[in-house]
């Protein structure tokens, strides 16, 4: 059997789960499933690890799919037989901040929460089951802290929901898996510079994904059922 550490990425052909698939896959001991909607997108983090002699296993996901959701779970479970790191990073934003809920077409909260929840919940429930044989399983859900109840403005509704339910997912996940040696926990990068950030945000993906890189490889007696950002907790 693989005695790597399995470690799944969702939406890496880009931005912060670019940076984050690409951070683990060059730790000693990670194997890195590189995962996007159009797999083709995957090629330049493929061949630039390739260079550095560093591997992933690009896949394709669409996780607002069910057919090729349950496609990565039975690749994944014949060839591995087991998963030990999530990492659910795809994402969208498709409401502008400049957008009032009182006005907001409820076309782009039913898309939004297909992708930012139910599509992180469809991926979180077929793999989580193939933790269950990791040693210590660990699933990191990129969160916002536009997501924050503390700190709920306006601006972004649809958006800022998903991101809140996402958190009510962490710590509903991690309840349930109390007393396992899986560990969920969600995470803040800031405000980073993708294509969803956009170009004036102060922070690199490659800095945004040092606390998704903390949470996902979380010792024996790290943290739980948290909210962090910088690897220190926030409030919810």
């Amino acid at each position: 059997m693989e005695d790597r550490i399995i470690s799944v990425v969702s939406g890496a052909s880009r931005g912060l789960g670019r940076a984050a698939a690409h951070r683990l896959a060059t730790m000693d001991g990670y194997l890195v499933v590189a995962t996007a909607r159009n797999p083709d997108d995957l090629e330049p983090l493929r061949s630039k690890l390739a260079i550095s002699g560093h591997v992933v296993e690009p896949h394709q996901l669409d996780i607002t799919d069910d057919a090729s959701v349950i496609a990565l779970r039975d690749w994944i479970a014949g060839r591995f037989g087991r998963v030990d790191v999530l990492i659910n990073n795809a994402g969208i934003l498709i409401d502008r901040h400049s957008t009032s809920i009182l006005e907001l077409p409820l076309e782009q909260v039913r898309e939004t929460l297909e992708t930012n929840l139910i599509g992180t919940l469809r991926l979180t429930q077929a793999l989580v089951p193939l933790m269950r044989s990791s040693r210590a399983g660990r699933v990191v859900n990129l969160a916002s802290s536009m997501g924050q109840l503390a700190e709920m403005d306006a601006g972004t509704p649809a958006y800022r929901m998903s991101k809140t339910a996402l958190n009510a997912l962490t710590r509903i996940l991690a309840a349930e898996l109390a007393g396992t040696r899986i560990k969920v926990n969600s995470v803040c990068p800031g405000w980073c510079r993708t294509d969803l950030g956009g170009p004036e945000a102060p922070r690199l993906p490659e800095e945004g994904v040092e606390c998704v890189v903390w949470a996902a490889t979380l010792p024996e007696d790290g943290p739980t059922g948290g909210f962090f950002r910088d690897c220190q907790p926030i409030p919810w």
